[in-house]
């Protein structure tokens, strides 16, 4: 007997934000989000904690406090808590944007400073989402959408050196091997074929199947080794507050102009989940949506810090998935909390996640983030493009992109300054901001 299927909705959505997909298609739809996150939530501790040469029970406390607090973060995300949240499919997860302050901080006061000073630091991101309804004129749909583009433009780099072999890859001279490109490609194309698929199990399945015939394929080939892992026991307790708590003037303000620019991406994120998930990305609703989720990305990251684990931001990848799965719902959100929160309770799992290859896991990354780009130019594509538009556009991305593709433009400027105009996202979302409000032309 033929399956019956449920009709997409107008949008090209399965299920909508408000809806209740049954529990296997909710968790199919989680699972697949949480294989996009995983691996960008330890890496930043994993950074940190080899900058700081710290040992190896420390580290491994860090990387299950970041699950944890990513958990709880994208449960208050898609939940919404009075004023705090989106209500959205939004999820949180450790942001790579703080590893530079926070690694400066961790040599000059160790752990202690890190997490007292970033407490501190993330009340500047939840003071902007308070003024956020007075600064619509000068953060319009065109530098959201302008700042969207670039996250994705600017993520494909990350998506095309995993699909290379990583670091790792690059510093042993095997980068770009035809294994490691081909792997990559397998995935891609596989998720590309059943993502296709009228068959809704099928679609909304495709970044599973793939991920997962690819990680058959590198053990296969030898490139996973489980003997590496020493012991998949034990349980991970949260313990508030464990390493202490400093704080310092230069630190925290190192850190706040981080926080800022992390607004700024989240509102970006804000809008382009708003719209893939057929909400509106203009009016009242979608304004308290959005300052409710920057509340909550530096809520949440006060949270973090409480909880020994570093700054949570908005992650975009995961609109990416919304698009290829189809699921917007919010209470998908709920599932992917949880497993994110029993993996930080019960390393194990999270230890065979970890050991997914890098060429994997690019193959499905790289489209997820040619996705989040594709949703920035419909939003500005949605936008009357008249004369200042097109020099707002051409200015962001000019000096945006400059800096991702020639980083060393910046060489000459302090560590500070670098640090914080090295991202393409920061430098082209504070020109479109500037430009936007400065230009004036009468047409």
């Amino acid at each position: 007997m033929e399956e019956t299927q449920k009709e997409p909705l107008k949008n090209g959505l399965i299920y909508g934000l408000n809806d209740r997909p049954p529990f296997r298609e909710a968790f199919f739809a989680a699972l697949q989000h949480l294989l996009a996150i995983f691996v960008a939530i330890i890496t930043p501790p994993l950074i940190i904690a080899g900058a700081l040469k710290l040992d190896t029970e420390t580290t491994g406390y860090l990387v299950s406090m970041a699950l944890i607090a990513s958990g709880i973060a994208t449960f208050i995300q898609c939940r919404r808590f009075g004023f705090i949240g989106t209500g959205l499919l939004c999820i949180q997860g450790t942001s790579f944007s703080f590893i530079g302050p926070i690694i400066a901080a961790g040599l000059t006061g160790g752990l202690p400073l890190i997490f007292g000073s970033c407490m501190a630091a993330a009340s500047v991101e939840m003071l902007i989402s308070r003024l956020l309804k007075y600064t619509r004129r000068i953060i319009t749909p065109l530098v959201s959408g302008i700042v969207v583009t670039l996250i994705g433009m600017s993520l494909i780099k990350v998506g095309i050196t995993a699909c290379g072999g990583g670091a790792a890859a690059q510093a042993d001279g095997t980068f770009g091997s035809l294994r490691y490109v081909g792997l990559s490609a397998l995935v891609l194309v596989l998720i590309i074929i059943f993502n296709r698929s009228n068959n809704r199990y099928l679609r909304m399945s495709s970044i599973v199947i793939g991920l997962a015939t690819g990680y058959v394929v590198a053990w296969a080939l030898g490139m996973i080794d489980f003997g590496s892992v020493q012991s998949f026991g034990g349980i991970t307790v949260p313990h508030p507050f464990r390493f202490g708590l400093d704080i310092s003037l230069s630190a925290v303000l190192a850190l706040a102009l981080i926080f800022i620019i992390t607004a700024i991406e989240a509102y970006g994120d804000i809008t382009a989940n708003s719209l893939i998930s057929g909400e509106p990305v203009e009016g009242e609703v979608f304004i308290r949506r959005a300052s409710g989720g920057i509340f909550a990305d530096g809520f949440n990251s006060m949270l973090s810090g409480m909880l020994c684990a570093f700054p949570n931001s908005v992650f975009a990848q995961n609109n990416g998935m919304i698009q290829l799965t189809g699921v917007a719902s919010r209470y998908v959100g709920y599932y992917i909390a949880a497993l994110l929160v029993l993996l930080g309770l019960f390393p194990a799992v999270g230890l065979v996640f970890s050991l997914m290859p890098e060429p994997v896991l690019g193959g499905a990354t790289l489209l997820m983030f040619g996705t989040v780009a594709a949703a920035g130019i419909r939003i500005i594509a949605s936008q009357e493009i008249n004369r200042k538009a097109t020099l707002v556009i051409a200015l962001s991305f000019a000096l945006g992109l400059s800096v991702e593709l020639v980083p060393e433009i910046l060489t000459q400027l302090p560590d500070t300054w670098r640090n914080i105009f090295a991202s393409g996202i920061t430098t082209g979302g504070l020109t479109a901001i500037i430009a936007n409000a400065v230009i004036r032309i009468k047409e």
